[in-house]
């Protein structure tokens, strides 16, 4: 019965904003004793859209430079911005129709993270530029060690990526982007709600006279929303900056520790999972021009196949990656910059069922940007990525982008990318799956040609065409009775991404977005492939969300998915929330009208839940 008042409350907020949201101007100027017409009354009436910051931008590109500058498609997300109406990093990635989350759970518990139709495995997973995708399995690229709090934004790269980042960049890549904290701050909260979760977080942040610290903590539980599909999530970490003469210093530590219920995930089965990850990072800067990278990730999986016998069938994965990078540009005149350097990688994998394996990798890499007259730039770069006996993978791109008039800009693409297999495709076997050790590199080259509209005002909009054909596809084909896995000759896809963004008066903020996706398959003769045609032919988001009477902040949002071969599904979510002096509110409500749904093939995902959370902070002021 409290459930259903809460969401009747909720909903009548919602339907009720902008007529209380104008009442409420009118009734500031009357409590304050001043006529409707007078001048404050008037600034209130038309209240300007303030001009939006300038957002830089460091995923696909050598080095940070406005969005607007930028000739392929990214999104960044702020992560800081409305952090009362999201309670997971997750909830941002939903805002984006080109991102696709096939979860198993909510919150990352087991998920996967695909872009414009492409599989987990083609998409490649960072953090502040450091690779994080696992050398056991393209699965797990969303069981990473960030808490929420450790995060500053997001930034989705859409399409072909291998010339700045190697293997796995082939739909695109997501890198998860920390930060400096901006004021010395504890934040402490906790959270409830239905099918038994609770959560906590906290959050402490220095920042002192050269250097600051923000170590953040999370913990996300749940008794589940039926039987063997309750988890225990727990992650933390460090950010650690430093400026010394050398210039910035950037150290990082991260560690994640997540029990599940697996019901139903990989079969008819009752399984068990636990997850553990580790990481460490080192950015130095060495002078104005150069930059040092290193990089550890150790991730450990134990898979129980039936929870209730784990005798009769489990796996113990131990998988271990290590990179480093030496990054250098040089300046080339007024307009252009040359960029080049060199990165290496090693991973390696114990496992009771894929036995033991290791390899390594080296690539160079150069690139050449052009900006010219405010209006044109250009950019060239070249990858080239040895490994194994001999072998290696060339990845060109070039992008360039034109101003027509204030506002308006054309740009396109063309990139080359490619995948390893990873060590289950090569190595895995069970009663349901087999490994291929003879497996090829996938490849895919990447088309794409968008016109983008913002004058920084009230609205913006973009448009963009992508065309991707993928070669020698790595994906798990059943023949007759198991899945094997194989190269899929040929998959093109051709798709549109579009969207339009209005920033209304009273701190409202509407946007809509779709992407749709045709995709194209040649030589399966009918066969059952397990991952490749789960794409969503087509996605659409409306979001809004604005300032309510009282200081309150809301947010709705209604997506629509329809799946390759499946019949299309709704999902509603809504979220409230007030700050205070020393205490955040937020209340959150998810699958509204209790879709029964499942982003991935016969894994049943959770019906209506309910959130309610208390967030205590206190902040050294600045003098």
């Amino acid at each position: 019965m409290q459930k259903s008042a809460l969401l009747a409350v909720l909903l009548v907020l919602l339907c009720r904003m902008p007529g209380a949201q104008a009442q409420t101007s009118e009734s500031v100027c009357l409590q304050s004793g001043t006529t409707p017409r007078s001048t404050d009354c008037q600034k209130l009436e038309k209240e300007k859209i303030e001009p939006r910051k300038e957002v830089v931008v460091v995923t696909g590109t050598f080095a940070p430079i406005p969005i607007d500058n930028i000739d392929r498609s990214v999104t960044v997300i702020d992560t800081g911005e409305d952090s009362l109406l999201y309670d997971h990093w997750t909830d941002y990635l939903h805002a984006d129709s080109s991102v696709d989350l096939r979860q198993r759970g909510p919150n990352a518990v087991q998920g996967d993270l695909s872009i414009r139709g492409s599989t987990f495995g083609q998409t490649l997973v960072l953090l502040n530029g450091l690779r994080l995708n696992d050398a056991q399995s393209a699965h797990h690229n969303l069981d990473q060690p960030i808490p929420t709090d450790s995060l500053q934004r997001i930034e989705v790269f859409r399409g072909a990526g291998s010339a700045f980042y190697g293997s796995d960049a082939v739909g695109g890549s997501v890198n998860f982007i920390t930060g400096p904290p901006k004021v010395s701050e504890v934040r402490v909260g906790s959270a409830i709600g239905n099918f038994g979760v609770n959560q906590q977080n906290a959050s402490l942040a220095y920042v002192g006279r050269g250097w600051n610290e923000q170590l953040s903590f999370e913990r996300d539980f749940s008794s589940g929303f039926r039987p063997d599909r309750d988890y225990r999530s727990i992650s933390t970490f460090s950010d650690s900056g430093l400026h010394t003469a050398l210039g910035n210093t950037l150290v990082m530590l991260g560690y994640s520790d997540k029990p599940f219920g697996a019901d139903q995930f990989y079969g008819d089965f009752n399984s068990w999972e636990r997850t553990k990850g580790w990481f460490a990072g080192v950015e130095q800067d060495l002078g104005e021009h150069t930059q040092f990278d290193l990089g550890y990730r150790r991730h450990t999986d134990v898979f129980i196949l039936f929870r209730d016998n784990p005798a009769f069938f489990s796996n113990n994965h131990i998988s271990e990656s290590w990179q480093t990078a030496l990054r250098r540009k040089q300046p080339l005149g007024q307009n252009s910059t040359f960029f080049y350097g060199a990165e290496g990688f090693h991973d390696s994998i114990d496992s009771t069922n894929l036995g033991r394996h290791a390899r390594s990798r080296e690539a160079i890499y150069v690139d050449y940007d052009l900006r010219a007259f405010g209006r044109y730039s250009f950019s060239a770069a070249a990858r080239e990525e040895f490994f194994g006996a001999g072998q290696a993978e060339f990845s060109p791109t070039v992008s360039a982008g034109v101003t027509l008039k204030a506002g308006w800009k054309l740009k396109g693409s063309a990139s080359r990318a490619f995948r390893l297999p990873t060590y289950t495709d090569l190595y895995y076997h069970d009663p349901g799956n087999v490994g291929n050790p003879d497996l090829r590199p996938e490849h895919s080259w990447n088309y794409e040609g968008g016109l983008q509209w913002d004058t920084g005002g009230r609205y913006n909009a973009d448009v963009t065409v992508f065309h991707r054909r993928d070669r020698d596809v790595i994906d798990y084909l059943k023949s007759p009775t198991v899945y094997i896995a194989t190269n899929i000759q040929s998959l093109n896809f051709t798709g549109v991404e579009t969207s339009l963004e209005a920033r209304l008066p009273h701190q409202q903020r509407v946007r809509l977005s779709y992407s749709g996706l045709y995709g194209v398959q040649r030589t399966l003769n009918g066969q059952q492939t397990k991952y490749t045609f789960n794409y969503p032919v087509h996605d659409a988001i409306v979001s809004w969300q604005g300032v309510l009477p009282g200081k309150f902040i809301a947010g709705s949002r209604v997506g629509v998915v329809s799946r390759y071969q499946r019949d299309p599904y709704a999902l509603w979510e809504a979220s409230l929330g007030r700050e205070f002096r020393y205490v955040r509110a937020h209340l959150s409500l998810a699958n509204i009208t209790d879709t029964q749904y499942e982003e991935i093939d016969g894994v049943i995902m959770p019906g209506r839940t309910v959130l309610f959370g208390l967030e205590f902070r206190l902040v050294r002021e600045r003098h």
